[in-house]
């Protein structure tokens, strides 16, 4: 695969993003969730048109197009749904590429989009390669400035809904949302992150702690918008060890647990994926400075899996 030429996001991509999400987006509302930890929060990315936090990153990306240029990219689901989203509200040319076992819950919803959706490949990274071969801008769900820069707001929304000092706790799949959350947090100074990667899955923990891009075994998993490897060159881990971002990870019985948990104690319904955050906090992997404040990232499950998780003990 090539190795693209990507950069982390600059103050004027993270400023550009605000304007663009706070002017289509209405704040995602914050769920007291006083039995997870004193004070604590549940940032709701389920309420997202899209059902997930991914439309944010959609929306800087495309606004950042060239005019006339078709964007194509690959997707686990909900960044898909996110360009989706995107292009029904710019009339943008967007393909969406995913593999044939990414989970219908989000495929369905793209294929009834403006988007084009291509089904390609068995895994996430046969998906990414053939959307790279494809004309278009790429724009990918983690290593894409514009991106990046979108998955920032949330903190943008956080800072007028939660006193600090905090520790932001988030979902770890390819980094862009915490790799976001550790540039808004840079900047205000009272904030620690937090991310949280499904123990079959990691790719980025590794090359935080390697320094480098390495292929790792990717496992079965509920979390399935986390699972993958990276592209090469992804600046993503890069922005986590600068910033001296925490990371730590969660089985697959304890993302079930806290499945069930949000399910009983707030009912919400929140997939594999976006329950991370809460998983950790509930196996006690997470050290709180502050308020506590999770993402729950995605509500996009299927019905069978979702049923399956709330009755498995």
């Amino acid at each position: 695969m090539t190795v693209r030429a990507v950069g982390p996001p600059s103050r004027a991509d993270l400023d550009r993003a605000w304007e663009v999400v706070a002017a289509t987006l209405a704040p995602t509302p914050v769920v007291p969730a006083d039995a997870l930890a004193p004070g604590a929060l549940l940032k709701a990315e389920t309420f997202q048109p899209t059902g997930s936090f991914k439309v944010r990153g959609a929306l800087a990306a495309v606004a950042a197009l060239p005019p006339g240029e078709p964007a194509v990219t690959a997707s686990a689901g909900n960044h898909g749904l996110g360009m989706a989203y995107a292009a029904s509200r710019s009339a943008a040319d967007v393909t969406v590429v995913v593999s044939t076992r990414a989970s219908r819950a989000k495929t369905d919803r793209i294929a009834a989009s403006p988007a084009t959706l291509v089904r390609h490949g068995t895994t996430y990274e046969e998906a990414e390669a053939h959307a790279m071969g494809l004309p278009g801008r790429y724009v990918s769900p983690y290593n894409d400035p514009h991106v990046i820069s979108g998955q920032a707001t949330i903190g943008c929304e956080l800072d007028s809904q939660a006193a600090g000092p905090l520790t932001v706790v988030a979902p770890l799949g390819g980094g862009g949302l915490v790799a976001g959350l550790a540039l808004w947090a840079r900047e205000r100074g009272d904030t620690r992150v937090v991310g949280v990667e499904a123990a079959a899955s990691p790719a980025v923990s590794t090359a935080v702690r390697t320094g480098a891009i390495t292929e790792v075994e990717v496992g079965d998993t509920i979390a399935d918008g986390l699972s993958g490897n990276l592209e090469p060159g992804s600046v993503t881990p890069g922005i986590l060890r600068a910033a001296g971002t925490a990371l730590t990870s969660v089985t697959e019985d304890e993302i079930r647990a806290a499945m069930r948990w949000l399910f009983a104690e707030h009912g919400l319904v929140v997939e594999g994926s976006g329950a991370c955050g809460v998983a950790a906090v509930l196996a006690g992997k997470i050290e709180i400075q502050g308020r506590l404040a999770v993402v729950l990232s995605g509500r996009n499950v299927m019905i069978t899996t979702y049923a399956e998780a709330l009755n498995t003990p």
